[in-house]
């Protein structure tokens, strides 16, 4: 029913924008992702979906229209609702999660609040065919926290790249036994280019 709205951030409350649009005020569920790149006052566009239940009309927004597609095929799973949907794009990029979905890594899946073990390997399985076809880029085939040497990834942060960057960047380097020294010299070359 809504693409999206495009207003004035009002509040932020705890897991909901509230946004004015010509007048009305929208209550919007959104991630906490989502939440950290708005502020209030601030003009935005803010991707919607509208949840339809026999007792309640819920309306979930988010900062990007690739979160509201991995959104969409997170309800499409059976047995999750939009607030687990929610609690794991508040937990995992979308990229990360295909990454994560692509290389069958449940345990990093199960990070998100209200995600066992079944529920994991439910993702995994009716996913894995679909993820590529959303356009979502992600560059790690097995994005995995061992793979990842987080001293470099806040380095990389601290000297001003987002977190995308960095482990897009720690992903890329073959040899996992270098000193996170080496690690990050390697990882400045391939940002560089």
């Amino acid at each position: 029913m809504f693409e999206y709205l495009k207003g004035i951030v009002v509040d932020i409350v705890e897991d909901k924008i509230i946004m004015e649009v010509n007048g009305i005020g929208y209550k919007i569920n959104s991630t906490a992702n989502s939440i950290s790149k708005v502020m209030r006052g601030e003009h935005v566009i803010i991707y919607t979906h509208l949840i339809v239940r026999e007792d309640e009309l819920s309306l979930y927004g988010f900062a990007s229209a690739e979160e509201l597609s991995m959104f969409q095929l997170l309800i499409s799973v059976s047995k999750i609702g939009p607030r687990v949907a929610s609690a794991i794009l508040s937990t995992h990029t979308p990229s990360k999660l295909i990454a994560y979905i692509l290389g069958k890594d449940i345990k990093l899946i199960c990070k998100a609040p209200g995600v066992g073990k079944k529920t994991a390997e439910r993702i995994v399985l009716e996913l894995r065919d679909k993820v590529d076809k959303i356009g979502i880029e992600h560059d790690c085939t097995l994005y995995n926290d061992e793979n990842i040497d987080d001293e470099a990834v806040e380095a990389l942060i601290a000297l001003g790249y987002n977190r995308f960057e960095a482990e897009k960047a720690i992903c890329s380097i073959k040899d996992k036994d270098l000193t996170t020294e080496d690690i990050l010299k390697n990882a400045l070359k391939s940002l560089a280019r």
